[in-house]
């Protein structure tokens, strides 16, 4: 079976009813928690964006506390864990803010944690990545707003 392209699909959405569109949405929902939790953005939490990047960092805060900064092994798992949860709600949102805004959080948290990123090669490399992204969407936005966010790269990067 061939799946349709995305401009068929849009073409075909566009003579669908509303009644049967919200069931096909509501079917959608079903299967995946991922398209739940898009739709769940689109509907509920795309209209106030700062609330949703508190939201986001809060629930991400809590997972940071269970973070065994005793292994360094089981620490790397959950703070990979922490950057995939990260990324699956910042593709969610078109603003600009949010990744780094995001990112940013996940990196001061991750300085936090009082674990030797010198020592370990793979946390470093993590969190120079984690850098990088942030530098990159940054450059991406406009120039009044790169300023704040470059100072706080900067205390990011001093605390190496």
């Amino acid at each position: 079976m061939k799946t349709a392209s995305l401009k068929e699909i849009k073409t075909e959405l566009e003579n669908v009813p509303s009644q049967e569109l919200m069931l096909l949405c509501l079917r959608l929902a079903k299967f995946k928690k991922e398209n739940k939790e898009l739709l769940n953005y689109l509907l509920f939490e795309s209209t106030d964006e700062q609330e949703y990047v508190k939201g986001v960092n809060e629930m991400l805060g809590e997972i940071f506390l269970t973070v065994n900064t005793k292994n360094i092994y089981f620490a790397k798992k959950t703070i990979r864990k922490i950057i995939r949860t990260a990324n699956r709600y910042i593709k969610y949102s078109p603003a600009e803010t949010t990744e780094t805004e995001i990112l940013l959080f996940v990196c001061e948290k991750i300085n936090s944690l009082q674990i030797n990123l010198k020592k370990n090669t793979a946390l470093l490399s993590l969190y120079l990545s984690l850098i990088k992204r942030i530098n990159k969407a940054v450059n991406a936005m406009h120039e009044d707003m790169q300023y704040d966010y470059n100072k706080a790269v900067e205390n990011l990067s001093v605390n190496l």
